[in-house]
């Protein structure tokens, strides 16, 4: 799902549309038309997507011999990942080198607090659900809040309940699946002083990465760019040993390369 853009500067999103079901090589000229347009490509991938979809992204890349498309399959839920993409089109404004901008990917997931309220958690299986919880699920009204990013958690909704927030200023994004959002917008939001609250079309991912279509989905973010730019920033750059390019974090995004191990010197004597 591609995001409304934040401000006028949010480049728009190339959204690769049933990739895995066009003839290959319509996918492969629409993914090098991108690339000669661009110079260099980030694809965003639930991982909730057919399997199909993440097979055909990898062959594109292989056939293409390039180096130049960055592929990432972040451990968020959807919505989360729509965020994400968003932001990196913020940053993709500003005067960050292509390895930089997507290697901002894994650093900026850090600071995305993503979670659901869900009607039941009895085929929830990307966070941990205890076996009391999965009797409760089966209770008529029975409604849960949790949170898959950045730790794991689960309670279930009544008076008091609330989840871990981010300790820094946050908007907010609610998707409105088969649920009313009351307890997100008029609870969890206040609790986490979610300085704006905006609602979004629920992804078309959601239902099978949350196990249900009961659902309201939420995900808390960082919407101003200067900040974004300050932390990508602050990160110290170095260059890839194999293919050149300028990353931050212990992996090249483009060409996968991971820095050379050293051995120690044996001492003499």
């Amino acid at each position: 799902m591609a995001l409304p853009a934040q401000d006028e500067r949010t480049l728009p999103a190339a959204v690769l549309h049933d990739l895995d079901r066009q003839p290959l090589d319509q996918a492969l000229s629409g993914v090098q038309t991108l690339i000669e347009q661009h110079g260099h490509v980030i694809v965003l991938s639930s991982r909730a997507a057919p399997t199909a979809m993440t097979e055909r992204l990898h062959t594109i890349r292989s056939l293409l011999e390039s180096d130049r498309i960055a592929l990432f399959g972040p451990e968020l839920p959807p919505l989360g990942v729509a965020v994400l993409a968003r932001q990196l089109r913020q940053l993709a404004s500003c005067d960050l080198s292509p390895g930089v901008l997507a290697s901002a990917g894994r650093l900026l997931t850090h600071y995305l607090h993503a979670g659901a309220l869900l009607g039941s958690v009895a085929k929830l299986d990307r966070v941990p659900v205890d076996l009391k919880a999965h009797a409760r699920s089966w209770m008529p009204g029975s409604q849960f809040a949790v949170l898959a990013h950045p730790a794991p958690q689960l309670v279930r909704v009544g008076p008091g309940a609330t989840l871990a927030g981010p300790e820094f200023a946050t908007s907010m994004l609610v998707a409105k699946g088969q649920l009313p959002a009351d307890w997100v917008t008029g609870t969890l939001a206040p609790a986490w002083n979610a300085q704006g609250l905006r609602e979004v079309p629920l992804p078309a991912e959601s239902a099978e990465w949350w196990g249900t279509g009961k659902l309201v989905e939420f995900c808390a973010y960082l919407p101003d760019l200067s900040v974004l730019y300050q932390l990508v920033t602050s990160v110290r750059q170095t260059a890839c040993h194999w293919c050149g390019i300028d990353v931050i974090g212990d992996r090249c995004v483009f060409c996968s390369a991971t820095p050379p191990v050293h051995d120690l010197p044996v001492p003499a004597g």
